[in-house]
């Protein structure tokens, strides 16, 4: 037994009026039409919202045995922070893992009384994200919008179409593939160090620059590491330097840039494709959608241009290539739309998380200066200066995998701060989640953030930095389970089928920028007292930027 909606009430009543006026015209033979329409809809809204709050969730649901929160739902709108997707959607999402006792799924209210699951323990997860992964999908409103930024890229595409194109990608992301791409993250790990000092030596901070020859001053940070992540998702997945660091005009970059700059206009825009149909708010006169059709048909055909022009490419000049749309070309597995809707999908989630990744692991190392000397001294006992000549013999890959205080510091930065704080599924048929039932079209959230930083999985801890968690007590080496039982308790990159294809290249990317980061300055706050405050529509990053304050160390 399912809840009618509001439009269907509405629908409801006008047939009811105009069969009183064609069939039955003596029952209200001197009402007009309108007012009766007005008073039969009221009539019946009135009695749905008793329905859809009092009666249906308590006695009818089939979900209505299940744990809910105790506090903080309004009435028809469920969780405001959650129903509208704020930034802040995360934190209450851990909120009720935290303070809602269950067995592993707990259900809340959404919009109009939907009602919406959570997973809160390892077997409920493992279910929907391992065992049953294809019963449960992205919902198609959220598709449909993502869609016009991404394409029909493997991050959206479901069933049988995400399989062929896992199945066919995944060679591109081996980890022998990865290690041959660190020359190309150590190397521009170097090159924003160097902007970076560049900027400071030409901004110094006045109280510094004649008392001591380190140099210092303060640098927003979350703009270089985008930055310095487009650049190299452009030379490790495309093939192109778009060189970003040193103010590219490149057609592509400055597309992406357009679209995916933050602004109030954008925000909205974005809630509005969640709360209404994508279809329904393209055909509305707002110029952002122009502007965006506009902007995805230049990005688009700038990424067949790029394909043409390597396709074009002797083979013999291609076989020194090392980037990810070489492979995917060599392999002819993908025809030209089907690798332009790659390209977008690199370009969007190749640099966007892992940006957000280095911007939250500088601000942790600023807050914790032991760990950052720990960190540093590691880095300059084990690598070799960036300023050096590169040695071909020397195992750079390898080393920089086996430092066991860097790997923590990435992997709590990971757990801490998962790029993507929130996702949705919705069950696309009858389907168990444990022992049970879940309907087709039940709306699972699934919290990174909230598991990640679960008591129950991770201790009291579970909020704290500790990078030792990562590093084995007995031998000293870097662990990946940091310490718990199971492995989902780390929801960063999700498990399974649909799980991140770049994790190992997300990982060594971060691991890489990192220890050239660390080992070249000495990082603090700009303002000791600043509290950043996470935000955005679909990654996490400070709402204000981050700004610290870096000082140049010699000795390397």
């Amino acid at each position: 037994m399912s809840v009618p909606t509001p439009l269907v009430l509405v629908l409801t009543s006008a047939s009811l009026c105009f069969l009183n006026v064609l069939v039955f015209p003596d029952i209200f033979p001197d009402t007009k039409l309108t007012t009766l329409f007005v008073s039969v809809t009221g009539v019946l809204l009135v009695v749905w919202g008793i329905w859809s709050v009092g009666i249906y969730p308590t006695f009818y649901h089939p979900l209505r045995h299940l744990p809910r929160p105790k506090f903080g739902a309004i009435p028809f709108i469920g969780y405001p922070r959650i129903s509208f997707r704020t930034p802040r959607a995360a934190d209450a999402m851990l909120e009720m893992i935290t303070h809602t006792p269950n067995d592993g799924l707990i259900q809340f209210p959404g919009l109009l009384n939907s009602t919406y699951l959570l997973p809160t323990d390892p077997a409920a997860l493992a279910d929907i994200l391992v065992h049953k992964s294809y019963d449960f999908e992205k919902p198609t409103d959220i598709r449909k919008f993502l869609r016009i930024i991404l394409g029909d890229g493997l991050i959206l595409v479901e069933g049988d179409e995400h399989k062929f194109q896992r199945k066919h990608l995944s060679p591109a992301f081996s980890f022998r593939h990865i290690k041959e791409l660190y020359p190309i993250f150590w190397s521009k790990a170097t090159d924003l160090c160097g902007r970076l000092a560049a900027e400071i030596y030409e901004n110094p901070e006045p109280s510094t620059e004649l008392k001591t020859r380190h140099r210092e001053g303060v640098v927003e940070v979350n703009h270089w590491a985008t930055k310095v992540t487009m650049d190299i998702i452009g030379l490790a997945g495309l093939g192109r330097d778009f060189n970003t660091l040193y103010s590219s005009d490149d057609e592509l970059v400055a597309s992406y840039e357009e679209i995916l700059e933050p602004t109030v206009q954008k925000a909205l825009y974005f809630t509005a494709n969640l709360l209404f149909s994508p279809d329904l708010i393209n055909k509305l006169p707002w110029k952002l959608n122009q502007r965006l059709k506009a902007t995805m048909g230049t990005l688009r055909g700038a990424c067949r241009q790029l394909i043409q022009e390597r396709k074009e490419t002797k083979l013999s000049d291609q076989d020194g290539k090392v980037d990810i749309l070489s492979l995917l070309i060599k392999s002819n597995n993908f025809a030209d739309d089907m690798l332009v809707d790659q390209l977008l999908t690199f370009l969007a989630a190749g640099h966007e998380t892992t940006s957000s990744s280095l911007t939250w692991a500088t601000y942790l190392l600023a807050k914790h200066p032991e760990i950052q000397e720990k960190l540093r001294e590691e880095i300059r006992t084990n690598l070799p200066s960036p300023s050096a000549a590169a040695n071909p013999d020397f195992d750079l890959g390898g080393m920089l995998e086996t430092l066991p205080i860097l790997h923590g510091v990435c992997n709590e930065t990971l757990r801490l701060y998962p790029p993507v704080p929130t996702t949705v599924r919705v069950a696309v048929r009858d389907s168990m989640i444990g022992n049970e039932h879940i309907p087709a079209g039940t709306k699972i959230f699934l919290s990174p953030w909230g598991i990640n930083r679960s008591p129950k999985l991770w201790g009291e801890s579970a909020s704290e930095f500790v990078p030792d968690r990562w590093i084995d007590e007995e031998t000293g080496k870097p662990n990946n389970h940091g310490g718990v039982k199971s492995n989902y308790a780390t929801l960063t990159f999700l498990h399974g089928p649909r799980s991140c294809i770049g994790e190992k290249f997300a990982r060594s990317e971060l691991k890489a920028l990192m220890a050239v980061f660390a080992g070249t300055f000495r990082l603090n706050m700009a303002d000791p007292t600043e509290v950043p405050i996470p935000a955005g529509a679909i990654t996490t990053k400070p709402k204000n930027g981050m700004r610290l304050k870096l000082q140049i160390l010699e000795g390397w």
